[in-house]
């Protein structure tokens, strides 16, 4: 043994502990520092989150935790990477073979390995000086300051245990000019009782009838029961409404553009208008609110207030956006059917441009395809939501209008699934129609559209 050296042995406890205990502390620091390619929250991970996440996940809004910050996040690393990886986030129900929407908020494979990658690797928090400046979100108004805030008349109220309630409710502008919106906000004052809202453009009649021989008929076709609205049961069953002479719609029926202002639906943006383009409010209009309360989520009662905020065109627009829905009202879904198959048609008289494409149906509503059968035969897809679901009600967007011409059949199908595999419908027993409570079912396509401008002949759009 040479001189001076003294073995390492527990004879010599100190020396053997601090030179064990070293090594692990170095294996330790090894495992816990990331390398270079090993994602951290906040070089990596932060600003896929503040891209595509946080405008829900935000404090007081509607995701139930926010995600601004390492603290904030950590602790659910797990459930992220689970809802990225099978893309329940962010919520997006199209088919990416079909459109381009400028509202797709899906994120990319690169993003998602990403994500995956951090929680596995232990989802380190990173260099604090890496972090991104937090995007800011303030309380309030999504549009920024109104220029014109308009209520519902009075507080509404909600009792536990209350049926399902479609109200209307009108306020009037006091508007003395007519004029251009470029945004609308719909705001509920009690998300826990609003499920979803619409505002309609309403100018009273000076003289006349309230309703022509037509609009009698149409009201007809249905009944009031507690309040809301239903089919009327004599009425024929027409699932395939695209073989009928309606398509879809009520005896002598037949889509008609609305004059919807703006909604509020689970999931979905405040309506913001491409540059250009608007909604008209005319002189001494009044604003007809229908909004869907629902009594499940509240043990006391509950008021609401909803309004809507609008801000003011700075010009007038390039373009007047309008709305149809193409909805079929006679559909009958069988009780304990997967795959009920419902259609309806409408054959556009003009050349239009679409803008957005919106599915609606209720609990049972299982997909939904919108499609353009064109003059010359040529049969295409324009939209696909493979998996709608009832909660996320998205507009779809299109980034560039997608030019129809005079004589196109727009070709809606949808399916449902009225089987007691489907963990959300209320009764599989039950066979189901048309009807405005959320047991009861819808099947409605929405467009947005402009007219082409100019004179010349409408050119098909590259797809």
């Amino acid at each position: 043994m040479a001189i001076g050296r003294t073995p390492l042995t527990r004879s010599h406890p100190l020396r053997w502990f601090n030179r064990v205990c070293l090594g692990h502390l170095l294996a330790a620091c090894l495992l816990a520092a990331p390398d270079a390619s090993s994602p951290t929250f906040t070089r990596d991970v932060a600003p896929i989150l503040y891209d595509h996440c946080t405008k829900c996940h935000h404090a007081n809004d509607i995701a139930p935790m926010p995600l601004l910050s390492y603290k904030e996040a950590r602790p659910w690393a797990a459930a992220i990477k689970q809802a990225v990886v099978t893309r329940k986030m962010p919520p997006w129900q199209a088919d990416p073979r079909y459109g381009h929407f400028s509202n797709d908020q899906r994120l990319t494979a690169t993003q998602i390995e990403t994500i995956r990658k951090w929680v596995d690797e232990g989802a380190p928090e990173g260099d604090p000086g890496n972090l991104p400046a937090q995007p800011v979100y303030t309380e309030g108004w999504k549009v920024g300051k109104p220029d014109a805030v308009i209520r519902i008349p009075a507080d509404f109220k909600v009792k536990p245990g209350d049926p399902d309630q479609y109200v209307y409710l009108r306020s009037p502008t006091n508007f003395d000019e007519d004029r251009w919106i470029s945004a609308v906000e719909l705001r509920p004052g009690n998300r826990r009782i609003v499920h979803h809202a619409h505002v309609y453009v309403y100018v009273p009649k000076q003289k006349g009838p309230t309703a022509d021989s037509s609009q009698s008929s149409k009201i007809q076709s249905f009944i009031k029961k507690d309040g809301l609205t239903h089919i009327n049961p004599v009425l024929p069953v027409v699932d395939d409404g695209c073989n009928s002479p309606d398509g879809g719609n009520i005896p002598g029926g037949q889509p008609q553009e609305n004059n919807i202002l703006g909604s509020y639906l689970p999931g979905k943006e405040a309506d913001v208008f491409p540059e250009g383009y608007a909604r008209k409010i005319p002189k001494g209009a009044v604003l007809e609110f229908q909004i869907h309360y629902n009594s499940a989520a509240v043990s006391k009662e509950e008021l609401d207030r909803t309004s809507v905020g609008l801000i003011f065109s700075k010009e007038p627009p390039k373009q007047a956006l309008r709305r149809i829905d193409i909805p079929n009202f006679l559909f009958q879904i069988p009780a304990g059917d997967a795959n009920h198959k419902v259609t309806s048609c409408y054959t556009f008289n003009r050349d239009v441009e679409l803008m957005s494409y919106t599915a609606h149906m209720h609990l049972r509503g299982k997909d939904m395809k919108f499609e353009a059968l064109h003059p010359n035969g040529n049969r295409e897809t324009l939209a696909f939501v493979p998996n709608y679901d009832f909660n996320w009600q998205t507009e779809y967007k299109l980034a560039e209008p997608v030019s129809i011409e005079r004589g196109t059949k727009i070709i809606i199908t949808a399916h449902f699934d009225n089987s007691a595999n489907n963990r959300y419908n209320p009764d599989p027993l039950k066979t189901i129609r048309w009807g405005e409570p959320s047991y009861e079912e819808m099947m409605d396509g929405w467009l947005e559209f402009i007219l082409p401008s100019g004179n010349e002949p409408v050119k098909r759009a590259s797809r």
